[in-house]
């Protein structure tokens, strides 16, 4: 008898042309998923990141008052960020996540109450911000996240934490529908996403380390993934469609530098990537096929103007982006090219 040889494992990234379907496919580690047919490059010339939202009190004075900018750039190229449009309000600490063409910013404090409102905006066009629908609860400082067809939100607070998760589709325009629950009733965690999988991390008050993970195709609740090395709030969270790596936040009294990451299509407790450049919490990120950008953040009462990059496949220390319009925490963005759309 011929001893076979072992079968080895499909790694993560393996190609296959399905020849039944005739598209090219990569495999997520869980399954095959088609690779896109449309590319961010068709639409804005590269992966174009949208940043929402951003407080800072010597700027915009009042209670609690966020900024009702967006602003872009070019997640390719190092620069300063470009004037957008505005939303529809000024709410601080809304949730941003986007597919190839949409973004929606949803929630957020708009003094003297949270509100439930969901704005959108045409990627590669600029102006101002129109209303898409509403979530069903009032809610600030959630967690979100992409496929290439519905948006997510989980997470955040009204008179407490929660553990609700809602979507919509995002190419649709109306409310948003109940999805399931989280493990942990947490506030201020973060997200990243492959196409078929979210992962959110952290969260307080005070400070968790868990990581927990959802199907997004699906409905239903959430379950564990793992750990970050220590306990974080108020991290920024992005990823590529392998790779999702977690930056900054806190613990009080501490403020962090350092960056960790997964491999979303596994489970386990994130590594450390490396140092961003600065010290700091409440900052934003987004991404794209290569690149994580960090968006502002603050050591309170100091606020940062900062973005900063790092090429996700590596591991190392951020270096220098550009500079947002004012310094500012608690903006947050998308892209269209990140991990979530393949």
């Amino acid at each position: 008898m011929t001893e076979q040889p072992p079968i080895q494992p499909t790694p993560v990234g393996g190609l296959r042309f399905n020849t039944d379907t005739a598209k090219l496919e990569y495999f997520d580690g869980n399954q095959y998923v088609n690779i896109t047919t449309t590319s961010p490059d068709q639409h804005t010339g590269g992966t174009r990141g949208v940043i929402a939202a951003g407080n800072n009190p010597s700027v915009w004075t009042g209670t609690y008052e966020a900024s009702e900018v967006i602003q872009y750039i070019n997640v390719a190229t190092t620069g300063n960020s470009i004037d957008f449009g505005d939303r529809t309000n000024d709410a601080g600490l809304p949730a941003s996540t986007a597919d190839r063409t949409r973004m929606i910013i949803a929630g957020g404090y708009d003094h003297p109450a949270m509100i439930n409102t969901i704005d959108f905006v045409t990627i590669a066009s600029t102006g101002n911000a129109a209303d898409f629908g509403d979530l069903n609860y009032t809610r600030q400082n959630m967690a979100a996240g992409n496929s290439p067809t519905r948006s997510i939100v989980s997470n955040g607070s009204h008179s407490g934490a929660h553990n609700t998760i809602s979507y919509v589709t995002t190419q649709s325009q109306g409310n948003a529908i109940d999805f399931g629950d989280t493990v942990t009733t947490r506030s201020s965690r973060r997200a990243c996403n492959s196409p078929t999988r979210m992962v959110i991390a952290g969260g307080g008050d005070p400070a968790f380390n868990e990581i927990e993970f959802i199907t997004m195709a699906t409905t239903g609740n959430a379950a564990d993934f793992g750990d970050l090395s220590q306990a974080t709030k108020y991290m920024a969270g992005a990823s590529n469609a392998v790779r999702g790596i977690f930056a900054n936040g806190n613990a009080n009294p501490n403020y962090f530098q350092v960056m960790e990451f997964i491999t979303i299509a596994t489970l386990g407790n994130s590594k450390e990537f490396g140092d961003n450049t600065h010290a700091l919490s409440h900052g934003g990120a987004l991404s794209s096929p290569t690149r994580f950008v960090h968006i502002g953040g603050a050591v309170s009462p100091s606020y940062t103007n900062t973005l900063s990059y790092v090429q996700i496949m590596t591991t190392g220390d951020a270096v220098d982006f550009g500079d947002l319009l004012q310094p500012q925490e608690g903006a947050n963005g998308s892209s269209n090219g990140h991990g979530g759309l393949g």
